[in-house]
Parts: structure tokens; sequence; C-alpha cells
């Protein structure tokens, strides 16, 4: 990364991985565009999320917001289940247009490979074969307990 270049965020990754700096066509910033397997982020905290579901994505969304605001990264978050009106300000906010096991994983492993840039994208997950589809197309892939310190711990 270049000297002149700063991020106001740090990401310990597991080894071998890393976010994939790109060069922003809107100036001379570095950044990686952060896809989020939200269920998959909720679950790696045990607090109950279960009982409010709504409510735990409505706190994550939230989370993700100022992990945008703070990194200055694009993030969007995918989730599971009923759509209801959720928005965060900095983040895309979707739910899987499927329902069922998986449909979550499905559509992020689709809005990947439609990427016209798929190199620039971090998915953050810790579903195996989500992380082996994404690896295909290019994108980088975090693990959900690391990118839920990483939320923990700015």
């Amino acid at each position: 990364m270049p000297e002149n270049v700063q991020k106001s965020y740090s990401l310990s990754l597991l080894k071998g991985t890393s976010p994939t700096p790109v060069i922003d066509h809107f100036g001379e910033n570095w950044m990686s565009r952060w896809v989020v397997d939200g269920m998959n982020v909720i679950g790696q905290r045990p607090d109950g999320w279960w009982r409010d579901r709504p409510g735990a994505m409505r706190r994550l969304a939230d989370e993700l917001a100022g992990f945008a605001a703070g990194s200055g990264d694009p993030v969007a978050v995918v989730f599971d289940g009923r759509p209801f009106d959720l928005e965060a300000s900095g983040v895309v906010v979707s739910f899987a247009p499927a329902r069922g096991p998986d449909a979550a994983d499905d559509e992020i492993a689709r809005r990947v490979a439609a990427d016209p840039e798929p190199g620039t994208l971090t998915v953050v997950t810790s579903d195996r074969r989500l992380a082996e589809r994404v690896r295909e197309h290019g994108a980088e892939v975090v693990s959900s307990g690391a990118f839920r310190r990483l939320l923990d711990n700015p």
C-alpha cells in the first residue's frame, strides 16, 4: 500500500487472507468492498439473538454503519428471512430473494459472480462452501468470527 494512504480501521486476518486494496475511482483512496453474510456474523455472538431476529439484524446493521463510517469502505449485508424495513447509514441492506437453507449464501455467491470486479470484494462468512464459491471468482474471504471481533473492538 502506498505510504501516503492510511486507513482508520485495521483487521487481523487469518493467515493467507487480506482485504484486496483497489484504487477508488473517485479519488486516490484504497478500499475494499465488503459483502457480509448477516446471519453468519450474528450467530457468532450467542446472546439470545434467536429470540428477536429482527432486533439482532438491526443491531448488526447499526454496527456495520459504524464500520463503514470508520473505514470508508462500502458495505453490503445480506440476511436470510422475511424482509422488513431496515436501513443503516452507509450500508446496503438486503434480504435473500429466495427462502430456505443457504438462501443468503446463494445470493451472495450470485452477486460476487455477477460483479465486474470481484477481486475488490471481501466476503465475510464462516460458511466453508460459500467461501469456496466466492474465492473461485477472485473475492477475498474473512471469517465471521474475525469480523465479529473487529466490530467488538474497533
